[in-house]
């Protein structure tokens, strides 16, 4: 993105969160279903590989392990809070430090030998795990996902990087990966289009927001509070900002154009053993960069970190055009 900006704007901030994308392809076994959106699946088999790979105690319950800060179970998965950061007291548990993100349609089934993809993006101290958390989503394939447990297999590993996509393992080789960056943000563009590829679920008083309610201060608070948290647990210290000077400021951004529907999915929660909703907003929004430079090095994070619930499975997805 190159384009002119406001003159006198003030200098664009970097949020310190090294981040970094990878896409594991996959080979189907057998004849294979995954649900139409099969992040849920993806992070429900991976916990409980990830699980069995590490776990040497068997304690039924992580909180009560003498290993419960040093596991890298807990910490990739149910990411205990750091009781020493203030800012964190009163949040049972952390952002994970990664996102997984399968095509946004799996509806169709996959032959045996048909290739289906899962992007991982990891963050901050994240990065230490990239080795474990590939061999888990191996492990997880080849057990078998959906309700008919298909089998697949890890052909290769990938890395986001300037020039592209780029292999970084294949089966039985070397794992070779790139330094994660900190995504510097361009300039704050006169106008852009934000299109939301993935249901993006807000709530406000426990209200759903909907593409007749929805405001650009909703999807901004949901990144206002989940970036700060991300750095905090998982960059090199906590992030010191004026929150309410850019709640306030998100407040007076327009938007010029809203083009949102409504999509639902429901996922299954084996723990609840019940269907939960995960629907959320799809579509477009355009925006006017006049006023929107304190909110843009936001903004243009969200779109690794995603906002909203079931932001971990890949909900809440956004690109900026």
């Amino acid at each position: 993105m190159n384009v002119p900006t406001a003159p006198n704007a003030p200098p664009i901030i970097t949020l310190p969160l090294t981040v970094s994308r990878y896409r594991l392809r996959f080979i189907a076994q057998e004849p294979l279903r995954l649900p139409a959106y099969a992040g849920s699946t993806w992070r429900g088999a991976f916990g409980h590989a990830l699980k069995r790979l590490v776990c040497v105690t068997r304690e039924p319950r992580c909180p009560d392990c003498l290993l419960y800060r040093s596991c890298s179970y807990p910490y990739l998965f149910e990411t205990p809070p750091d009781p020493a950061i203030a800012l964190l007291r009163k949040y049972p548990a952390a952002p994970h430090p990664f996102l997984l993100r399968p095509p946004a349609d799996t509806r169709r089934s996959l032959a045996a030998g048909e290739e289906t993809l899962l992007d991982l993006t990891l963050f901050g101290h994240g990065h230490r795990y990239l080795p474990y958390v590939i061999h888990a989503l191996d492990q997880a394939a080849t057990q078998g996902l959906g309700s008919h447990r298909g089998r697949l297999a890890l052909a290769a590993v990938e890395q986001n990087a300037a020039t592209g996509w780029t292999p970084i393992y294949q089966s039985n080789g070397p794992l070779t990966p790139a330094p994660p960056h900190i995504p510097e943000p361009p300039s704050c563009p006169e106008r852009l289009a934000l299109r939301i590829e993935t249901p993006l679920r807000l709530a406000v008083d426990n209200d759903h927001i909907t593409p007749e309610t929805f405001r650009f201060t909703h999807l901004f608070g949901s990144l206002l509070r989940r970036i700060p948290l991300m750095i905090a647990f998982h960059g090199a210290a906590p992030l010191t900002a004026d929150f309410a000077a850019l709640a306030r400021a998100a407040d007076r951004v327009p938007l010029t154009a809203v083009r949102l529907h409504w999509r639902d999915w429901n996922r299954y929660s084996s723990r609840q053993r019940n269907t939960v909703p995960m629907g959320g907003l799809v579509g477009e929004i355009e925006l006017n960069g006049a006023g929107l430079e304190p909110c843009w090095p936001w903004l243009w994070l969200g779109q690794w970190t995603h906002a909203g619930k079931g932001a971990v499975m890949g909900l809440g997805g956004y690109r900026i055009d």
